[in-house]
């Protein structure tokens, strides 16, 4: 008998190489999903998405590239340990061009005449580039040169850098500060929770063609996650490793055992993030965490004259729409799957249209993009979201607290 009739499986559920058709739907790829989607009704679409190594990025690009329409082309480039003219000719390639024994000053020319024909031919261009941590400091700045190639009406060129956590540590450099304001959206692709774990098992075993949810034991996800941590790749390694022990043993079913044995073979210890050393330095950085996490807005979506969420967030950009991958979501006819955007800064906040079907009104006055102020009321259909600046608050209580000690004070003179 053989492994996969073993565990009455059609195929390998816990295999290494990508695959879209296995990839789990965690909130955190669903909005990296959307933020990649976003280069596309985005004109000056320019995303950054980072993930530690097995977070499943290169399966999500895969998933986002197998999706788009007719209408897109793309080019991927996942070499990145290049010069940059060196760049230049991998991209051209990826469009179809032979562009060796060319100097860099006739390689951007090609590339501009190329971007500027599929404008003018109703196509949008996408520019994908993986392993993105590798690239020099030269080489982005060539990308943020490229970003701003555009017609007289717009930027021609969409662009997605997806890498390893260095990548952002390299784009906070000021050296690269006027690549950084080019980015439309950042963001992070973490482990995953002990529930979408055991969700991301168990689909992988679904789509193998298992049948029930019965292959391991119960106790045995809370092993799993202590070695794997909940990075994707290390699920699958002891997961299949697991599978091989017990097949081996002619043990149909896993429990805590069997996974701690297959994490001896493979002489791991518990991942960094179960430990309690990484518990304390994760506290350490949160007691230095940067005022631009805090949260400086918050979001009152109202319905029918009924609040039905309370929302505040940090600094950064904020999706509205009737998607489920949005920070905020609303389920609605009337409001379009990307609807809006919230982009707060250190001088307020501002909310912009992003194409959707029924527009954005404050105030009733329809809107494409507005700088909103403290109490301002949103209308997206039938739905309203009141806007508060919690900066705007904090400064009252303030000037409250401030008004009371001067008062205190003048009663305790004789």
């Amino acid at each position: 008998m053989s492994y996969l009739d073993h565990f009455k499986l059609a195929e390998q559920p816990f295999r290494l190489t990508p695959d879209p058709e296995f990839l789990y739907w965690s909130k955190q790829h669903a909005r990296a999903k959307a933020y990649m989607e976003s280069t596309i009704w985005l004109a000056d679409g320019f995303v950054v998405i980072t993930g530690d190594i097995g977070s499943g990025k290169t399966t999500l690009l895969q998933s986002f590239l197998t999706e788009l329409d007719d209408d897109i082309v793309y080019a991927v480039v996942s070499q990145t340990q290049l010069t940059p003219t060196q760049f230049l000719q991998a991209v051209l390639t990826e469009f179809g061009f032979k562009p060796f024994k060319k100097r860099k000053v006739e390689l951007l020319d090609m590339l501009n005449m190329f971007l500027i024909e599929q404008y003018s031919n109703g196509k949008k261009v996408v520019l994908v580039v993986d392993e993105a941590q590798n690239l020099t400091k030269k080489v982005l700045e060539e990308i943020r040169m490229m970003s701003g190639i555009e017609t007289h009406k717009e930027k021609v060129l969409r662009i997605i850098l997806a890498g390893q956590p260095e990548l952002k540590d390299t784009l906070d450099s000021p050296h690269l500060e006027q690549l950084m304001q080019r980015v439309r959206l950042r963001f992070h692709i973490g482990p995953l929770d002990r529930r979408e774990m055991r969700e991301y098992i168990e689909r992988r075993l679904s789509v193998a063609g298992r049948e029930n949810n019965d292959l391991f034991e119960e106790d045995s996800f809370d092993v799993i996650y202590l070695f794997s941590g909940g990075v994707p790749r290390l699920i699958n390694t002891l997961c299949d490793t697991t599978l091989l022990c017990a097949f081996a043993d002619d043990i149909h079913t896993v429990g805590a055992e069997d996974v701690m044995t297959a994490a001896q073979e493979l002489n791991w210890k518990e991942y960094e993030g179960n430990t309690g050393v990484f518990e304390q330095l994760q506290q350490l950085e949160l007691n230095r965490q940067d005022p631009a996490d805090l949260h400086v807005s918050k979001i009152m979506v109202r319905a029918d004259g009924k609040v039905i969420d309370i929302l505040t967030f940090p600094l950064g950009r904020v999706i509205i729409g009737r998607s489920p991958d949005n920070e905020i979501y609303i389920k609605s006819k009337f409001v379009s799957r990307h609807h809006a955007q919230l982009v707060s800064d250190e001088s307020g906040c501002v909310i912009e249209d992003l194409n959707s079907t029924n527009g954005v009104f404050v105030a009733e006055k329809q809107v494409k993009k507005y700088r909103l102020h403290d109490g301002d009321v949103i209308s997206l259909g039938v739905h309203e979201l009141i806007y508060h600046d919690l900066r705007k608050s904090a400064e009252i209580d303030d000037d409250k607290d401030n008004n009371a000690d001067e008062r205190d004070a003048a009663v305790d003179k004789p």
